[in-house]
């Protein structure tokens, strides 16, 4: 694939934080888990689990200088599924690699979906909407394209390992476009390690409520 044609099929992309994340970020950018746990210099036992286990409940981590930030649960993730469906990989690493990315949805119809699940349906989220052109520009090099969701076994559990992130050039944009269609030819746009310039992409910041109303972020 192209980098002109994942711009021309998603040019706007979404990512979604919870409602009290937004001073964070504009403070740090995007971190992935594992940037988020190295920067809150979490003890390694706690960050250990954190990384390489499931999350069944959303997590707080605390900095006597950064403050507490939440670190999102893998609710829709059954490591019973996640080992049958891994080709090359043991859970902790695939839960290791998950979790040393940035992810964003390349459509805004993936994100109602996220909205509709039980787990989010009822409290305000931060979304923040990107510039697709603008964020390859500086981070192309760092770009991986997914035609999964790679951190749910819910539905179904499509099989997946190390290379279920392809980087722009090697996603076979061609094959997932005729088996699917243009718009769900990609599951997930994902940046290694944290967007630490993410405002510089932004085209909105706004929070959602479950009512389905929109403020501006503050």
């Amino acid at each position: 694939m192209l980098p002109a044609e994942l711009i021309a099929t998603y040019p706007r992309i979404f990512h979604m934080a919870e409602a009290s994340a937004w001073e964070g970020i504009q403070r740090h950018g995007l971190l992935s888990t594992g940037a988020l746990v190295d920067l809150f210099e979490t003890p390694h036992p706690r960050k250990r689990r954190l990384l390489s286990e499931r999350r069944p409940d959303m997590t707080a981590v605390r900095h006597d200088v950064h403050g507490s930030a939440l670190i999102r649960d893998n609710g829709p993730l059954s490591e019973k599924k996640l080992a049958a469906c891994l080709t090359d990989m043991s859970v902790p690493e695939f839960l290791r690699l998950i979790n040393s990315k940035v992810f964003f949805w390349p459509t805004h119809k993936r994100l109602e979906t996220l909205f509709a699940a039980s787990a989010y349906r009822d409290r305000p989220h931060l979304i923040l909407a990107i510039d697709t052109a603008s964020l390859l520009a500086s981070h192309a090099d760092r770009v991986t394209l997914s035609p999964i969701n790679s951190g749910a076994t819910v539905h179904d559990a499509p099989k997946r390992g190390s290379d279920t992130f392809k980087s722009i050039a090697d996603y076979d944009f061609e094959y997932w476009r005729t088996k699917r269609t243009r718009p769900t030819a990609v599951a997930e746009i994902c940046v290694d390690d944290s967007v630490p310039d993410v405002t510089s992409h932004l085209v909105e910041a706004y929070i959602r409520n479950p009512d389905g109303s929109v403020n501006p972020a503050n």
